[in-house]
């Protein structure tokens, strides 16, 4: 790209430009120092970074870095890692690779807690926080944490902070479970009530509603899902992170070519991510497998889709950002 102006495919990585969902802190137990995680940002060539806490967090008598290691341990929504990431945002006032820092303390459950808590960090770190989320509608993998789902009396009770980020403009990312192999559909309807309810809201659907407990969905069917969504739905976007994706939809024989076409479809509609989680005991090398496998699909996809993917035009846009994805050599 240096000295062309435009991105050369056949010469340039795959790899996205920019990483939409990254944890900067651990759920427990410590995390990989700011300036060494974002010498990896720099490193492997992501310009752009959403700076996600992790809103649950384990106890901190725990010795756990896991939640899934620590069945019965409860996992609660906390202030605390948005303010640490929020700490260290304004005193390293990052440039290269740019961050965008995230609410993550958001307590689906309990809604009323959140516009008091957004007053909070508007005192603390004014202008700080651009981003909302990862949030969790339905995530099955803390339910042994005692996380429950947010209930439709809750979606319902979230329009005061919902008018907030709607008023400045801010993303949020939801993470919300569709179901799992022996329901594959069960909490679809959580999703579907939130984008109704919430129409002009930026709203961002965490890992295409994926995840460990629905390994088996007909990519077909999660394809026809996500087309009448989106198209019911204008301001939805997708979240292409996490490399569940990869290892159990995108890699299947035949599976890739068609969430490629579905994608080059609507490609103004999802941005990527690797849904690291940046806990000491990872280093680089761990980095650079999660945002490989999270790329894997930028390969397949047709030039404008590319552009607005995975070299970050649409999360550029989601933002308001005047930054601009680069554009693509034109073939010889």
């Amino acid at each position: 790209m240096a000295g062309t102006g435009c991105f050369d495919r056949a010469k340039e990585p795959y790899t996205s430009q920019v990483d939409s969902h990254l944890h900067f802190r651990p759920f427990g137990g410590q995390a990989i120092p700011f300036e060494e995680l974002t010498g990896y940002l720099h490193k492997s060539g992501v310009r752009h970074a959403s700076m996600y806490g992790i809103g649950q967090t384990l106890p901190a008598n725990s010795n756990c870095t896991y939640y899934l290691d620590c069945p019965g341990t409860p996992v609660v929504p906390s202030m605390k890692n948005d303010f640490a990431n929020a700490e260290h945002y304004v005193e390293a006032n990052p440039k290269d690779p740019e961050l965008t820092v995230s609410m993550t303390f958001m307590d689906l459950n309990h809604p009323e807690t959140i516009p008091p808590g957004i007053t909070v960090y508007d005192k603390e770190y004014p202008g700080v926080f651009r981003w909302a989320g990862e949030v969790n509608l339905v995530k099955q993998a803390l339910f042994p944490n005692h996380h429950t789902p947010a209930t439709s009396e809750n979606i319902k009770n979230w329009a005061p902070f919902m008018k907030v980020l709607r008023d400045r403009g801010i993303p949020i990312t939801i993470h919300s479970d569709l179901g799992s192999d022996a329901d594959q559909t069960k909490y679809l309807h959580l999703m579907e009530e939130t984008l109704r309810l919430y129409p002009e809201n930026k709203v961002v659907w965490a890992h295409m509603g994926l995840s460990k407990e629905l390994t088996t969905m007909d990519p077909d069917r999660h394809i026809g899902i996500m087309t009448r969504l989106l198209d019911e739905h204008p301001n939805l976007t997708l979240d292409l992170s996490w490399r569940v994706l990869e290892d159990n939809y995108f890699s299947r024989p035949g599976a890739r070519q068609k969430y490629a076409a579905f994608l080059d479809r609507y490609p103004t509609r999802a941005i990527p991510g690797t849904d690291f989680v940046a806990s000491r005991n990872k280093d680089y090398r761990v980095y650079e497998q999660e945002l490989e496998a999270t790329s894997r699909i930028n390969r397949a996809l047709d030039d404008r889709a590319f552009r607005d993917i995975a070299l970050g035009e649409n999360y550029y846009r989601l933002l308001g950002l005047k930054e601009s994805a680069p554009k693509l050599c034109r073939a010889k």
